[in-house]
């Protein structure tokens, strides 16, 4: 029988890389797969939250990132050799494990955003992970590599030139029993705890690097919307005092609410109309499957995830990187009902189950399997 060993800093319910593992890990089991898993506490060393000041923050991520890049490879090795008929898949920043899955290229994020190499060089880090994926993705680190999109496939060998292990296309899955929309009480009450309106549009803006995910042209868009509300979840306290004051210069922070970090992002979807995601790039953009599981109408660029499952027109708007161009779709949004994009939204996102992903997954640990057993 299939085992399965999954790799990650932490795996927890949620959002992000932990979310992800944690889904997968919960439909393996419900399959009859025996799963453990392998994370930076199993590693020894406890993530702490993080720090309220941009600094500490990254002075954190980074210390995690080497530790568990260095000494968590270490371990992860003498973990797996205990269990030499498991499959391990890696979900960031660990040198070993059969399948890496690849939850975004740092060097097509930086590129997005220009001035690469500034970017590249001012943060040690940076540098760090780059000459560390470099050796993972062209060297006989991982078996296989497992991309998110087509696109992320593509941004590999255009980042790498090679890469040695075969590469699978797994899309991300959503839980559609968790994310689904709310009742009406449900939602005026998050409403009221955060000061909004029963009846105003609110975009809802979802993330913690606020300046890769574009919420200054979120911010800047409400300028032509009048009539919307933006709701921020997430950011550090430092990160929400900069763009409070951005959003006063603007002339638009009574319009802007903070939600700072939330334990469960569903709330706050299920409160607001549309999601805004205005990013330079993402792997994934998990986020925007799980605003259409909670019936939430989409303006994204066209980063990750979004250009497969955004329809112009049905479920949302592919929009470019511009705020003149997000505030005419919130305004196109705003000056109508939005029974039918929520019914729309919520039908384009049930065909993305876990379960299905997972089963993808599992399909790969096989062929894996069957390659070990398999005569020379």
């Amino acid at each position: 029988m299939t085992r399965i060993v999954q790799i990650a800093p932490t795996i927890e319910p949620g959002s992000g890389v932990a979310g992800v593992a944690y889904a997968l890990e919960q439909e393996f089991r419900a399959a009859g797969v025996p799963v453990e898993r392998f994370t930076a506490a199993d590693a020894g060393r406890t993530l702490a939250r993080p720090h309220r000041t941009t600094l500490g923050l990254h002075l954190q991520r980074a210390g995690n990132v080497i530790w568990f890049s260095t000494v968590g490879t270490r371990r992860a090795k003498r973990f797996l050799a205990e269990r030499p008929d498991a499959i391990a898949f890696t979900h960031n920043d660990v040198m070993t494990g059969d399948v890496y899955v690849n939850h975004g290229l740092l060097q097509a994020a930086m590129r997005a955003r220009g001035n690469y190499w500034w970017r590249m060089v001012r943060n040690p880090v940076h540098l760090f992970t780059a000459l560390r994926d470099r050796i993972r993705y062209r060297g006989r680190t991982h078996r296989a590599v497992v991309a998110l999109t087509g696109r992320e496939a593509e941004l590999l060998r255009e980042v790498y030139g090679r890469v040695r292990p075969p590469v699978t296309v797994i899309p991300n899955g959503v839980d559609i029993e968790r994310f689904s929309p709310g009742d009406t009480a449900g939602r005026a009450a998050v409403r009221r705890g955060l000061g909004i309106a029963d009846d105003a549009t609110v975009a809802v803006f979802i993330g913690h690097e606020f300046e890769r995910k574009g919420l200054h042209l979120a911010i800047e868009a409400l300028g032509a919307v009048p009539g919307v509300v933006l709701l921020v979840v997430g950011g550090t306290a430092d990160m929400i005092r900069r763009a409070t004051a951005q959003a006063r210069r603007a002339g638009v922070a009574e319009r802007v609410v903070f939600a700072g970090e939330q334990p469960d992002p569903v709330p706050m979807l299920r409160a607001s109309d549309v999601l805004v995601l205005p990013s330079a790039y993402e792997a994934n953009a998990l986020v925007v499957l799980e605003a259409l599981a909670c019936g939430v109408p989409v303006v994204s660029t066209r980063v990750g995830f979004a250009p497969d499952l955004v329809v112009d027109g049905e479920n949302g708007f592919l929009v470019e990187r511009d705020a003149a161009a997000i505030g005419a779709r919130l305004a196109e949004l705003d000056a109508q009902p939005l029974d039918a994009w929520r019914e729309r939204a919520r039908r384009s996102a049930e065909q993305h189950s876990w379960r299905e992903v997972a089963s993808r997954y599992l399909e790969l640990a096989r062929s894996l399997e069957r390659g070990r057993t398999a005569p020379a």
